[in-house]
């Protein structure tokens, strides 16, 4: 029987000290990690910072809140967590790559949230382009198939003041963990918690960070070739999109292209085979469109 988050109103706050042995170098990946109780957006209070001040923040590091007021998604929709219900964590990383090869960045969270997710012990979660990560469901929601969205990611890059060195790159991710189905923003999310899962969010933001820096680390040593680093393999695995019948609303509104999803380009750009020939989308949303 699916835990229902209202049975235990009680939501503990993340241990910061025990985070910090943990994951903090040499024990962990990262270079700098701050909890905070309350953020607006943790990617824009995070970019802000390292304008600010960028040596503060070698890369990796990570800003958590425990509530977060007005986080962005895609195409600057704004949503909001339960205090403690939700993982929301920015992660600065400051990869050595081109460029065009940034855009494998939001899909390389996306597999990094499903690791965690399913370490949590909730099998079958799948990545749809660009940015969601989803859950199976008994039937279909618009747009996204038989799966309901557990998961967002928002990638931002933060140039270099001075045009020199790595850009930095800002990696949002809001993981559903203990909401009820009334503190979810729409019908067709879900959480952990309502999957059944009593997940303790410091165990899965030490997961996130571990297989996110994972896997940007893979990318680089293959010097940003997806194929090479077995990436792109592992994308195509746990992606809910391709194969999939899909319309893409292109950003800007300029277009509106469907077809069959048939893989992801060299850049992370998605790939469709249309009645009048492939298609290659940089940007945009992508829905899901039901079978006959």
């Amino acid at each position: 029987m699916s835990h229902d988050p209202r049975d235990d109103p009680r939501r503990d706050p993340l241990d910061l000290p025990s985070l910090r042995r943990d994951l903090l170098a040499p024990a962990g990946p990262l270079a700098r990690l701050d909890v905070v109780e309350a953020s607006g957006s943790t990617n824009a209070d995070l970019a802000d910072a390292v304008r600010r001040a960028p040596g503060e923040w070698p890369a990796p590091a990570a800003l958590v809140a425990e509530h977060q007021t007005a986080g962005r998604g895609r195409a600057g929709r704004g949503w909001q967590t339960p205090p403690r219900a939700a993982l929301t964590v920015s992660v600065l990383l400051r990869p050595r790559l081109e460029p065009a090869r940034l855009g494998w960045l939001p899909l390389l969270a996306g597999l990094a949230v499903a690791r965690a997710v399913d370490a949590a012990g909730v099998p079958g979660a799948a990545v749809k382009w660009p940015n969601d990560v989803l859950l199976p469901a008994a039937d279909d929601a618009a747009g996204l198939g038989p799966f309901r969205k557990v998961a967002g990611v928002l990638a931002e890059v933060v140039p270099a003041l001075d045009g020199q060195g790595p850009a930095a790159v800002v990696v949002g991710v809001g993981l559903n963990v203990d909401q009820s189905a009334a503190e979810l923003p729409v019908p067709t999310a879900t959480s952990l918690a309502l999957e059944g899962a009593r997940a303790d969010r410091g165990a899965l933001l030490g997961t996130l960070v571990r297989e996110l820096v994972g896997v940007v680390a893979d990318l680089e040593a293959a010097r940003g070739d997806a194929d090479a680093a077995g990436l792109a393999a592992r994308y195509a695995a746990a992606s809910a999109t391709l194969g999939t019948a899909v319309r893409a609303e292109l950003a800007g509104g300029r277009d509106v292209v469907e077809g069959e999803a048939v893989r992801v380009a060299a850049d992370g750009a998605l790939v469709l085979a249309t009645a009048g020939g492939e298609r290659t989308v940089t940007a945009g949303d992508v829905h899901h469109l039901r079978t006959a």
